[in-house]
């Protein structure tokens, strides 16, 4: 049904350059277009994403053409299990002659960092993470060093009980604003797939050009953060989320943060469907990539295969929609 509604605020430019974003993705990424739209939100959000699915399914190359379209800095760690947190966040080198340390800076230093296989490294170069994703800044030695805007973390990782992974800890999940599977394609976009590759086009993602400036998306992101949440909807948002703290099929809940992300994800989706206004709706359908990655299974559910998106599923189900 569709409803008519006047905005408040004009989306026209948000409108074009998402249009454009989703263009140019579509030019070498074959289908996946619930993973584009949730890239996007979460790029209008202003948060970090974590991708995960098999080996073969695209991650990294979707990461990698959405960071050739906005025109900002871009960098790529690809983590590995000898892989230390110096590598990433950079190291203090003692100059003789001087007599003093100087720090160099590693390549978390960006704007859009691709953090390839994050789960393929310890627990203490996934922790080295922590700061930086948080408050936008690293401290070594006593110095804080503040990233420039806009910073970003698309990370990939594959299914938790392939071999060679580690289980990123609850803090570190907590800090990605969305959890996006990626699964295998239907018959007629692996198809596509093939062709793409026969033909070398695969290869255009090299040739995409920016079509997202910096001022440009920080303007977007000001229009995002002025559309209306009513009362009645963050009532709603905060019961949705507190109703994986009371259930016997999780013994971890999600925690305030969660309400936050499931709020500002839902005003960034909300402006993409051009109203400045959040519905139902578009928690509805945030609900599981913000809450999958917050919240664990119990022993015993985990080992009779109950799968956490049917758990959310059910949780949601429960809650009282406001009209």
């Amino acid at each position: 049904m569709n409803t008519e509604f006047e905005t408040r605020i004009d989306f026209s430019q948000l409108n074009e350059k998402i249009g454009q974003l989703k263009e140019q993705m579509a030019r070498v990424v074959v289908g996946q277009r619930e993973v584009v739209d949730l890239l996007l939100t979460s790029l209008l959000a202003d948060g970090h994403v974590l991708i995960e699915g098999v080996p073969g399914v695209a991650k990294t190359l979707m990461a990698k053409v959405l960071a050739r379209l906005i025109d900002a800095a871009f960098a790529r760690i690809q983590f590995t299990p000898d892989l230390m947190p110096s590598d990433i966040l950079g190291t203090s080198v003692f100059h003789p002659s001087t007599g003093q340390f100087e720090f160099r800076k590693g390549p978390v230093f960006t704007n859009i960092l691709l953090v390839d296989e994050i789960n393929r490294s310890p627990a203490k170069t996934q922790a080295a993470l922590f700061e930086v994703m948080e408050e936008r800044q690293i401290t070594n030695d006593g110095t804080e060093y503040v990233m420039e805007y806009p910073f970003m973390v698309v990370a990939t990782q594959n299914p938790v009980e392939h071999e060679g992974t580690y289980r990123l800890p609850e803090a570190q999940l907590d800090r990605f604003l969305f959890k996006i599977l990626v699964s295998y394609p239907p018959k007629e976009e692996e198809i596509n797939v093939l062709e793409l590759h026969d033909t070398g086009m695969l290869e255009g993602w090299k040739e995409l050009t920016p079509v997202l400036s910096v001022e440009e998306l920080k303007c977007l992101r000001e229009q995002v953060r002025r559309v209306h949440v009513d009362e009645k909807i963050k009532s709603f948002i905060v019961d949705l989320v507190a109703t994986t703290r009371h259930n016997g099929w999780l013994y971890l809940g999600a925690s305030p943060r969660a309400s936050i992300a499931l709020m500002n994800g839902a005003k960034a989706y909300a402006a993409i469907q051009g109203r400045d206004f959040v519905v139902p709706e578009d928690v509805l359908y945030l609900s599981a990539p913000v809450l999958r990655h917050r919240v664990q299974l119990s022993a015993e559910k985990e080992l009779e295969g109950v799968l956490i998106d049917q758990v959310i599923a059910q949780l949601v189900a429960k809650v009282e929609i406001p009209r």
